[in-house]
């Protein structure tokens, strides 16, 4: 029905996995902004498609018996958190249900166990790495903080944010004065001038090391020793400052050439009795701790024996081959980023591992150039970025036949897509665990495991 104010009542029904709340109206499935399963809405709809429309909710008429008060101030502004609003275990049970359903629907999957998520044991604070963007307004005022919910040219100031630290938020607070008060500009992705582009912050759960990194645009950090030495005064936590320069269009996080201003310019993290540096523009798992359990998933759907080869493909920085070394008598990580590679063959020196070798390429690649023969049929994992297996890695994978294979997604969509074509080449996948990294948000991990028939 529509409302005398043009608003039409919906009943939500379901989330959606891009983090959206679904309803039906006359047919046609409605993608909301707002709202929570069991909710009545009085909604906008702002765009209509030929299947579905889109809406946003503009007044809860009958709220859900599990929707809770978000602890951040900036909640319904931040496009952060998605689900702060429903209570965790409901997140969690939405979750399992969104992969089901794209093992269903996507894959064509009926009979698969999905076990319950492996939960977070503390749902805020979890965060190692936050990036905070630099803005200027129309009115020329700097701005430091996160992007407004859909849109990538707002930045509200951030006052306080519950996924990393209260320390983080110490040190956002402070930049932002600093540069207010020597008058430094902030970048203007529109006409490309300014300074101050990004605020990177890491820190780790174990070691207790934080690193600062700004990223800048070209030139030198103005007041540069002004900088760090009231920086490291106001906040002695800090173990390192970097500064990345970068003159690129693309506004990412990463700069171009890079220039230690205080510490030794990485920070040390550890994970199941392993020690692993992480530099600026090192990947590594965003919660340390949950990355244990994740790992330890994987490595008991694994089942790795003494006389097992392991090709390790999409390695990263080496953190699942390293943590497997010990258990197996080989492993091969293979990874397209070079600087990935370096820091995995320094992480793997650091922990003293003499079994494990690194190979610097895309996947598909080293799969077609290396004999079958060579690699003999050795057990595979693989951990991919969010869109999945390339169809040719999957096809060298399946040529190197190996026995098991284990996969870590972030993605279930594009999980239930390969699944698929693994299951036409004659593997099973008996199970799915997820395993929670990021409460309060649409982003899930799971890890299968595949047997060959």
């Amino acid at each position: 029905m529509t409302t005398p104010d043009k608003l039409v009542k919906l009943e939500i029904v379901d989330l959606a996995f891009d983090g959206k709340s679904v309803a039906h109206l006359n047919g046609k499935v409605v993608f909301l902004k707002g709202g929570l399963p069991g909710e009545t809405v009085e909604a906008e709809i702002v765009q209509s498609r030929r299947t579905f429309d889109k809406a946003l909710v503009h007044r809860i008429i009958k709220k859900s018996e599990h929707r809770i008060e978000a602890r951040c101030s900036h909640f319904n502004q931040c496009g952060g958190c998605t689900w702060q609003d429903l209570d965790y275990e409901q997140q969690l049970l939405f979750k399992h249900k969104q992969i089901v359903d794209c093992l269903e629907r996507l894959g064509g999957f009926k009979d698969i166990e999905v076990a319950p998520l492996l939960r977070v044991e503390e749902p805020f604070w979890y965060r190692n790495k936050m990036e905070f963007s630099f803005h200027v307004d129309d009115d020329d005022t700097l701005r430091l903080g996160l992007h407004e919910r859909g849109r990538f040219d707002r930045i509200f100031d951030l006052s306080k944010c519950y996924l990393q630290s209260e320390l983080s938020n110490q040190v956002v607070t402070w930049v932002r004065n600093f540069a207010l008060e020597n008058d430094i500009s902030a970048y203007n992705v529109k006409t490309h001038e300014g300074y101050l582009r990004f605020l990177v912050i890491r820190e780790t759960a174990r070691t207790d090391q934080l690193m600062v990194n700004l990223v800048t645009n070209q030139g030198d950090f103005p007041d540069v020793d002004k900088l760090v030495a009231e920086m490291t005064s106001a906040i002695p936590e800090i173990t390192t400052i970097i500064h990345n320069r970068t003159g690129k269009v693309s506004n990412v996080a990463v700069g171009e050439t890079e220039e230690i201003l205080f510490g030794p310019g990485y920070i040390e993290e550890e994970l199941s009795g392993r020690r692993f540096l992480i530099r600026a523009n090192s990947f590594f798992q965003t919660n340390s701790l949950q990355a244990e359990k994740l790992y330890g998933v994987a490595f008991e759907m694994l089942d790795p024996k003494p006389d097992e080869r392991v090709l390790d493909l999409f390695c990263g920085a080496g953190t699942i081959g390293i943590l497997l070394a010990d258990k197996v008598a080989e492993v091969l990580g293979v990874e397209l980023v070079e600087d990935a590679i370096e820091a995995a063959s320094r992480n793997a020196a650091i922990n003293d591992i003499d079994n494990i070798t690194f190979f610097c390429g895309h996947v598909r690649d080293f799969l077609k150039q290396t004999p079958p023969e060579q690699l003999g049929q050795p057990t595979v994992i693989v951990d991919p970025p969010r869109a999945g297996l390339h169809p040719k890695a999957i096809k060298r994978i399946i040529t190197v036949r190996p026995e098991k294979l284990v996969y870590i997604s972030c993605n279930p969509a594009t999980f239930a897509r390969d699944a698929k074509l693994l299951t036409e080449a004659g593997y099973t996948l008996p199970q799915v665990r997820p395993v929670d990294m990021f409460p309060h948000t649409m982003h899930i991990e799971l890890v299968g495991r595949f047997y060959r028939s």
